[in-house]
């Protein structure tokens, strides 16, 4: 699995979702709209920003979910509120997909999620929680290591009668009795 901390995942989107939020609301007085959003979409310097289009994208297109009370505008609490969400439930699917690139999650790791995510997913909830991704981490790290010893041990062990072209710490199936034979003396 990709080096990454599921820790970074989940604070790398908050810190992009809060920001971008920030940066587009104070462009637009009046408060942050799907049309400010839309035309923010278009601003050439908005897109030079760290956050680029991604998180207001995102904001734009999960709009109508995100304002909860309805009033067309998009208020620093209904962002409060979907990242406590995110925090306490963890990220979709979709999520991953669209904001794990801009959060500061290498594209090798934002594929390893998406490729395992039901596996990460250990609930079946939809969501993959910092939790379920740190325990994946940490159990295909045991994996790996397990995978890597089992290779040594067998290029180390020719399987029946050894192999007189390997270095000295070769050896074979049959003098393996002799060799606990003689450290045993």
């Amino acid at each position: 699995m990709a080096n990454f901390s599921a820790s970074s995942l989940f604070a790398g989107v908050n810190a992009g979702v809060q920001n971008s939020y920030a940066i587009l609301s104070n462009l637009y007085s009046g408060g942050l709209t799907q049309k400010n959003l839309s035309q923010a979409m278009t601003n050439t310097s908005l897109l030079a920003s760290p956050y680029g289009t991604t998180f207001a994208s995102y904001l734009s297109q999960n709009f109508a979910t995100l304002d909860k009370n309805g009033n067309g505008k998009l208020s620093q609490k209904e962002v409060n509120k979907l990242m406590t969400q995110i925090s306490n439930r963890g990220l979709t699917r979709d999520q991953v997909s669209s904001l794990g690139g801009m959060s500061g999650m290498s594209a090798n790791a934002q594929a390893t999620v998406l490729d395992h995510f039901t596996d990460i997913d250990t609930n079946h909830d939809g969501y993959v929680s910092s939790a379920e991704v740190q325990a994946y981490i940490l159990q295909s790290k045991i994996e790996n290591k397990k995978q890597k010893d089992t290779n040594h041990m067998i290029n180390k062990t020719s399987l029946f009668y050894g192999d007189e072209n390997k270095d000295d710490d070769s050896t074979s199936l049959l003098s393996y009795k002799w060799i606990q034979d003689d450290n045993n003396k």
